[in-house]
């Protein structure tokens, strides 16, 4: 009875995990284009600003997977004291990196300090928080019905940081800006849109420029602090209603694992290896869908007035889509489940050769339900790997941190890496920051960003998921042998004769 979890507990799981996802949904969907068209900062620039913050939060993660594991049980839990302690740093470095300093020529510097301090912090977030479903229950059904009940919050806390700062930013992108020093009655959007086409002149320079620009960076800056309470009442939520588990696994002769053995382990673990390079393709796929969504929106499909509706939907299609998902993969199994993944590939494509309106939000929805199937399954499938793990090696703990901060930070890396060439081949394509209308090439390389590259990344990470081992067979015996091993306490060289099975 003490694996079971109760509703309100899942919940307050779930809700733990918001604010992170607000926060970076927030990011993943403005960053860039606030870097390019209010923060006035050139496409290298910006790449180098998401590159290397992502590659700092993904080198981050392995440190702070060190630490942890090293982290001594205490009164309120090993983890939990991680989570508390970060939330007040992260809320700071999350809102200046938002705020538009004074000085010109350091800004760039400005930026990549607190945005990788930003990606550090919600490592050290991250990280525990994530490591706590092993510390929930030893049950996978418990483990996955949390992991659902995370998923959905996660999403609807995803819908609410984009709805939320797209909402509150969204004058900022207007296209009345541009047609300011043209009309001075500028109701008509699409007027607006016309006149700026013989625009030639940056956001901030034109006549009443100076005002939209102060008031741009003002929305910003209240986006900012609204997403910055949100942390707050999540991480509240969290501590007063979970309560954290020793180890559930862990047998009384068990010995705490080395990290760097562990790490090694790790590597050489094949369902593991599988599962993160299936993964981070398609969550790269996404990311580049994700930073690149607003700009194709505003500069390639003239849908500029639509963008944070179009946001909107496709995540409250994955937030309603999460408990379909989850009933998905417990009558037809997790591998087969990652058939939904390719849904938005088609939609994608049609979006980018037909820019209609009505298509578009037809592309929003169908992707809203390929995210869901993205985010659960691989947060549903690497406890399996974890237990997988735990029947090769019997007789140590303190794994399961080690996990999932190596998959954190390959995730991390893999879109790093994308989103530096996403920034990058904008650069060279010329993107001008700040233009009302951007080059044809400019228009190109959005489409492919958006279409084909994300298309290439899904069907290949499928590919390498038809090799990942776990079946729903092998899940469900690997889950009683680790009961038999809890209760009976069986010595490594009896369960040596069984590892050729699990190989």
């Amino acid at each position: 009875q003490e694996d079971k979890l109760s509703v309100c507990s899942k919940l307050c799981y779930a809700i733990g995990g918001a604010p992170n996802q607000v926060a970076t949904s927030a990011t993943a969907f403005f960053l860039q284009i606030y870097l390019l068209d209010i923060a006035h900062i050139t496409p290298f620039h910006a790449s180098l600003v998401l590159f290397i913050g992502k590659v700092w939060g993904a080198v981050t993660d392995p440190v702070a997977g060190f630490f942890i594991s090293k982290s001594k049980w205490t009164k309120i839990g090993r983890l939990m004291p991680w989570l508390v302690g970060c939330t007040p740093f992260t809320i700071v470095s999350y809102f200046f990196m938002w705020y538009l300093p004074p000085f010109v020529a350091g800004r760039v510097v400005w930026y990549l300090t607190f945005y990788c301090l930003f990606q550090a912090l919600t490592t050290l977030f991250q990280v525990p928080y994530s490591a706590l479903t092993m510390f929930l229950s030893s049950d996978q059904k418990e483990r996955d019905s949390a992991t659902a009940y995370r998923m959905t919050v996660e999403v609807l806390g995803t819908l609410i940081g984009a709805a939320l700062h797209g909402q509150i930013v969204a004058s900022a992108h207007a296209s009345d800006h541009c047609a300011a020093n043209l009309t001075v009655n500028a109701a008509n959007s699409s007027s607006s849109l016309s006149n700026a086409s013989n625009l030639a002149e940056p956001l901030g320079f034109q006549s009443h420029g100076v005002t939209a620009h102060h008031s741009a960076r003002e929305v910003y800056m209240i986006a900012a602090g609204v997403i910055g309470g949100v942390y707050l009442f999540g991480t509240f939520i969290l501590f007063i209603g979970v309560k954290e588990r020793d180890d559930p696994y862990a047998l009384n002769s068990d010995k705490a694992i080395p990290f760097f053995k562990g790490l090694r382990l790790t590597m050489k673990h094949g369902p593991y290896l599988k599962l993160t390079v299936s993964f981070l393709l398609i969550s790269t796929a996404v990311q580049l869908e994700q930073s690149n969504f607003v700009l194709f929106c505003t500069h390639a499909a003239n849908l500029h007035n639509h963008f944070q509706y179009l946001v909107v939907t496709i995540l409250v299609s994955a937030a309603v889509s999460i408990p379909f998902w989850q009933w998905f993969l417990q009558k037809f199994g997790k591998k087969s489940a990652a058939c939904g993944i390719s849904w938005m590939i088609p939609f994608a494509v049609m979006l980018v050769t037909i820019p209609n309106l009505v298509l578009a939000y037809v592309v929003a929805f169908v992707s809203g339900l390929s995210i869901a199937a993205s985010l659960l399954l691989p947060w549903s499938m690497l406890p399996d790997v974890v237990d997988h793990f735990r029947l090769l090696n019997p007789h140590a703990k303190g794994h399961e941190t080690i996990f999932y901060s190596s998959y954190v930070f390959f995730t991390k890396m893999s879109a790093g890496i994308g989103l530096g060439i996403s920034a990058a081949s904008l650069e060279f394509a010329g993107y001008k920051t700040g233009m009302c209308r951007q080059t044809s090439i400019v228009i190109l390389t959005l489409k492919i960003l958006i279409g084909a590259v994300p298309a290439i990344l899904i069907m290949i990470g499928l590919s390498v998921l038809l090799f990942y081992p776990i079946t729903e067979k092998s899940r469900k015996e690997t889950e009683v042998a680790l009961e038999l091993l809890r209760r009976s306490h069986p010595s490594t060289d009896n369960l040596s004769e069984n590892k050729n099975t699990w190989l």
